[in-house]
C-alpha cells in the first residue's frame, strides 16, 4: 500500500449532547469539517462518545439507574444504521480516517464499541470492549477477540483499544503482533479527577514504547453544567471532574503536541512513519526482542457464541453440540507467536 511517510492526526477533546444523539452527531460532524480543513488525515474521538458515555453509571446507584440506561438504549447507534451512514459520507466527502467511538444497541444489549472508518467512507472495523469496567458492567455487555483487529486504512495500519483494555498486556500484545503503526486510544474524560489523567499518561506513553507505534488517544469533557445537570451533589460531582489527557505520542514515548487536559480542542500533530522503524531497530517487541519458543499468545478471534445462541437443529446435546464446541476451540486457538508477525 503507497503511503506518504508523514500523517497528520489529530486527537478529539469534546463534549457530547447529553440530549440526543443527534446533537451529538452534530458535533462530530462539524469537527470533522474543523479538522480536514487543517489538513488533518485520521481523526479519534472519545470513548464512546455518541450519544455520550454513561457517566450517571458512576454516581448513581443501580437502583436508581433505570431511567437513564433505557434513554441510552433509545439514543444508541445501530450499526450499520443512519448514523454510522452519515459519519462514512463526511469520511468519505473530507478524505479522512475516523475513529469514533458508540454505545452500539444489539437488539436487547448494548456494547462499547469502536468504530474505524476508511478515507474513502468504507467501516473497517467494529470491535467491543472485551471487558466493561466497575460501574460499566450494569451499562454494556462483554465484547469477544473478533474485533481484537489491526486494519489497513489510507494512512496506515490502524489498531484501537478503549481505556483499561490497555491494562490487559495479551489485548495489546495481540494488536502488537499486527504491526499496527497508529495506535487510537479513546477514554471518557472528567471522570475520577486528575489522578486519572497521571494514569492515561502513562499508559499511552508505555504502549507507545512498547509497541513501537504512535499513539492518539482522545478524551471526553464535561462543562459544569453538564456535570450539575448530571447530579445536583457537590461530592458526587467531583467525580466527574478531571481525567482529561488527550494527546498523541511518538514511538519514543515523546508528545508530539501539547496534551489538552481542559476543555475542548484538537490536539494535531504530523506522525513520522520512519520514527517507527528507528524505534524497532532497538526494540521490537514482536520481532527480534521476541522470544517466541518459549513465550507465545492464543487468540480465540471468533465472534462469541451468544451472536448464535440457537445450536443446529440436527445437533444434539449429548453429542454434535459437544463434539463442535471441541473441534472450534481447537480450530479457534492460534498462536500468534511473534516471530510469525
Amino acid at each position: 500500500m503507497a503511503q506518504s511517510n508523514t500523517i497528520r492526526a489529530a486527537a478529539v477533546q469534546l463534549s457530547p449532547d447529553l440530549e440526543s444523539a443527534e446533537g451529538t452527531l452534530a458535533k462530530v460532524l462539524d469537527t470533522i469539517d474543523t479538522a480536514a480543513a487543517k489538513g488533518v488525515e485520521i481523526i479519534v474521538f472519545p470513548e464512546t462518545f455518541l450519544p455520550y458515555y454513561p457517566y450517571f453509571s458512576f454516581v448513581y446507584p443501580p437502583v436508581a439507574s433505570g431511567p437513564e440506561h433505557l434513554r441510552l438504549y433509545e439514543e444508541a447507534v445501530v450499526v450499520p444504521g443512519p448514523i454510522t451512514r452519515a459519519v462514512a459520507e463526511r469520511a468519505r466527502a473530507k478524505e479522512i480516517v475516523v475513529v469514533l467511538g458508540v454505545n452500539e444497541r444489539d437488539n436487547g444489549s448494548l456494547y462499547n464499541t469502536q468504530l474505524v472508518f476508511d478515507a474513502d467512507g468504507e467501516l473497517l472495523l467494529k470491535r467491543r470492549k472485551l471487558t466493561p469496567t466497575f460501574h460499566e458492567r450494569m451499562i454494556w455487555g462483554q465484547g469477544d477477540a473478533s474485533g481484537l483487529k489491526v486494519v489497513d486504512t489510507r494512512v496506515g495500519r490502524v489498531g484501537a483499544l478503549a481505556c483499561w483494555e490497555h491494562y490487559n498486556p495479551l489485548a495489546r500484545y495481540a494488536l502488537m503482533t499486527q504491526h499496527e503503526q497508529i495506535h487510537c486510544s479513546q477514554f471518557p474524560g472528567s471522570l475520577v479527577g486528575p489522578i486519572f489523567a497521571d494514569q492515561i499518561e502513562a499508559t499511552i506513553r508505555h504502549h507507545a514504547l512498547e509497541a513501537g507505534c504512535f499513539v492518539v488517544n482522545s478524551t471526553g469533557w464535561l462543562s459544569d453544567a453538564q456535570i450539575e445537570s448530571i447530579s445536583p451533589d457537590p461530592k458526587l460531582q467531583r467525580a466527574l471532574r478531571g481525567g482529561c489527557n488527550t494527546a498523541i505520542v511518538s514511538p519514543e514515548g515523546v508528545h508530539l503536541a501539547p496534551p489538552l487536559r481542559e476543555g475542548e480542542g484538537l490536539v494535531i500533530a504530523d506522525l513520522d512513519l520512519n520514527l517507527i522503524t528507528k524505534r524497532k531497530r532497538m526494540m521490537d517487541s514482536v520481532g527480534h526482542y521476541a522470544r517466541p519458543e518459549l513465550l507465545s499468545l492464543a487468540i480465540n478471534d471468533k465472534p462469541a457464541s451468544y451472536s448464535q445462541p440457537m445450536p443446529s437443529s440436527t445437533a444434539t446435546v449429548t453429542g454434535d453440540v459437544s463434539d463442535e464446541a471441541e473441534s472450534r476451540i481447537e480450530a479457534n486457538s492460534q498462536i500468534h507467536a511473534a516471530a510469525d508477525h
